[in-house]
């Protein structure tokens, strides 16, 4: 197991209407037995008292338009202000599970080929058996660190990388041009793409576990997709290196392995439904950047 060497980290959590999920977040975070030298609150001003309740708890706060908020842009000018020389993202309503998830999760960047890291999903208790499916599927209980050679073996899987819970060193982050922006969706997975082909690797850390899952509509799926298709299209240099379809096949064969395995044969006609419209809101996405 890799040992936490010391480093100054900053946390950086975009927010909106966070509510009560904002002060559980803050305070889990400042019980973590290793302590980031800030946390940075950008809230996209919400209606609610986030941002009061930020700054009651010692936290700085950035407040920008809501028209104004992107997930790359939004992330990036709250790096630039940060203080560490570790950046870690969460989003709102992701939950430490524990009080060694920033020891955790920033160890494997004490190796100099690791750019980043990203750590595991827990399901939340009212999670649907699709959403636990996926957080398996996704963030299995096995650790990995991949790099440029891995692309043949995971596909477009190799770029897989997820803000909810991740850590990258702040030097390489700038110098890689950090978050894309102007784009609706995928930053993340945009930014990994760019540090593999430059030649670092990624850390995949299951023992840095949040809580953190979504029981999304057919409607939400639809417009998660959509943004999906129409980000990789306007980022198409990402698919000579790996086709999208090819792990969305994985996935649904996958998922009904699980159904059956489980016994849940009452989503089987939901997990049809829910493919489709998934495929189409990509198709759409895409043909729609295309006509751009």
């Amino acid at each position: 197991m890799l040992k936490y060497i010391s480093m100054n980290i900053s946390v950086i959590i975009p927010t909106l209407n966070a509510g009560d999920a904002i002060k559980n977040l803050i305070t889990m975070i400042q019980s973590q037995d290793i302590t980031p030298i800030d946390i940075i609150v950008v809230d996209s001003s919400s209606d609610d008292h986030t941002v009061d309740i930020a700054k009651s708890m010692g936290v700085e706060t950035m407040v920008i338009s809501r028209d104004a908020f992107n997930h790359g842009k939004t992330r990036n000018i709250a790096a630039l202000r940060s203080k560490g020389d570790v950046l870690i993202f969460m989003t709102q309503d992701a939950v430490p599970f524990d009080n060694n998830l920033i020891r955790r999760l920033t160890a494997p960047l004490s190796l100099p080929e690791v750019a980043a890291s990203y750590g595991r999903h827990i399901p939340r208790e009212d999670a649907s058996p699709l959403e636990v499916f996926s957080r398996k599927f996704n963030y299995p209980d096995k650790g990995y660190i991949k790099g440029f050679q891995d692309i043949k073996k995971y596909g477009i899987k190799t770029f897989f990388f997820s803000n909810v819970c991740s850590a990258i060193k702040k030097e390489l982050f700038i110098k890689t041009g950090m978050f894309p922006e102007g784009i609706k969706t995928n930053e993340d997975m945009l930014l990994c793409a760019r540090l593999i082909i430059n030649g670092y690797k990624i850390a995949y850390v299951p023992e840095a576990m949040v809580i953190h899952s979504h029981n999304f509509s057919l409607k939400q799926q639809f417009k998660r997709y959509y943004n999906i298709g129409l980000t990789l299209k306007q980022n198409r240099w990402i698919l000579e290196y790996a086709a999208a379809e090819s792990e969305g096949i994985t996935l649904i064969k996958e998922q009904f392995n699980f159904i059956i395995k489980n016994h849940k044969y009452r989503w089987i006609p939901y997990i049809l439904l829910e493919s489709v419209t998934k495929y189409t809101g990509y198709k759409m996405g895409f043909i729609s950047a295309w006509r751009k």
